[in-house]
């Protein structure tokens, strides 16, 4: 298996995406050959520390023939744009989360790098389902739980953070903070067990950041088809438990449950369904161990897909502009302090 050269686009969350290429599931695919990014002192200090080639605009970078596959690590507002450059340069792209604040603009470049044979990827949501969703998704049909009715859904860490003057300190490209940036992946995947969102509505606070922006925040979700949903996310919370994301999500015979109860730095997550048996309508329980999280970049799916030339099925860019919907539906929620709507699929 030969490992393709991939430039790393944007330092600042990049360098830790290099670490994982260097030391973890990343690793057999991919060559760190380049690093970009409009600091040079952070392309100078990524460029020794890693052995990479140095390149302070994205445009000499694209000029490389060398360079085979962009990590595009910017932030997300005017993304499109970007990998507009990078697909039109003959380069293949993986990017994060949240991919673009526009969510036509996203479904538009996504489209034109599907007619372009270029593979584009992102880690939430990633174009492989996960354990935690895959389980669901079956335990579902195999028990008949019937329509969605509602769920909770958390995450909470703390960053204490201090402003530095870059894209997070600003509501309008950073709206409602813990939920932007992490409460996305919750999004994602409550989009892909409920289905699309008709109604979103807001509340945050600033409790002890030094930022602009919030940092305690929830948002809720009226779906389509009647199931009600609450995300909270928070940057206040110091337990011992960083990321700590419990899951309910209630069904009309089921309940799942995911890291309802405190768990310990390293602790595997468990997955367990209650629920009214089809035939004999007595309780059944399932548990399992889930591996993989909603934020894992899949190095292997993207690393196949560039060499055998796999494009984006329909149902992928469909994920990805229902989360970006709800996300700006939020944002619009936010400023409005009303409930908003979300764009019906065009």
């Amino acid at each position: 298996m030969e490992k393709q050269n991939i430039a790393i686009v944007g330092l600042r969350f990049g360098s830790t995406v290099i670490e994982e290429l260097l030391e973890g599931a990343g690793n057999p695919y991919f060559r760190v050959y380049a690093v970009c990014d409009l600091d040079p002192a952070k392309v100078d200090e990524c460029a020794m520390k890693y052995g990479a080639k140095p390149y302070y605009s994205i445009a000499s970078l694209l000029a490389d023939p060398e360079v085979q596959v962009v990590g595009l690590y910017t932030p997300p507002a005017g993304r499109a744009e970007l990998i507009d450059q990078i697909i039109n340069s003959g380069k293949d792209v993986m990017t994060t989360k949240p991919f673009e604040l526009n969510p036509q603009k996203a479904f538009d470049i996504l489209h034109k790098a599907n007619a372009m044979k270029r593979v584009v990827h992102m880690n939430s949501p990633g174009p492989a389902w996960y354990d935690t969703l895959n389980y669901i998704t079956a335990w579902r049909v195999k028990y008949e739980l019937g329509m969605p009715i509602g769920g909770r859904w958390d995450i909470w860490v703390n960053y204490h953070e201090q402003a530095d003057g870059g894209w997070y300190d600003d509501p309008e490209k950073c709206p409602v903070a813990p939920i932007f940036r992490l409460g996305i992946y919750i999004i994602n995947d409550m989009a892909r067990i409920f289905g699309p969102v008709h109604k979103v509505s807001t509340m945050s606070s600033r409790l002890i950041t030094e930022r602009p922006t919030v940092d305690n925040s929830q948002v809720s979700l009226l779906f389509r088809n009647g199931a009600i949903a609450n995300i909270f996310g928070s940057f206040c919370v110091d337990d011992s438990q960083r990321y700590k994301s419990p899951m309910i999500l209630n069904f009309e015979h089921g309940t799942f449950y995911c890291d309802v109860m405190p768990t310990n730095e390293g602790d595997a997550s468990k997955l367990l369904l209650v629920a009214r048996h089809p035939i004999t309508r007595l309780r059944v329980t399932e548990e399992v161990e889930v591996t993989g999280d909603a934020g894992r970049y899949q190095w292997k799916e993207f690393y196949q897909s560039v060499c055998d030339r796999i494009m984006n099925e329909e149902s992928y860019i469909h994920d990805v502009v229902e989360g970006l919907k709800i996300i700006e539906a939020m944002r619009r929620s936010d400023r409005s302090g009303r409930i908003e709507l979300v764009q019906e699929e065009s």
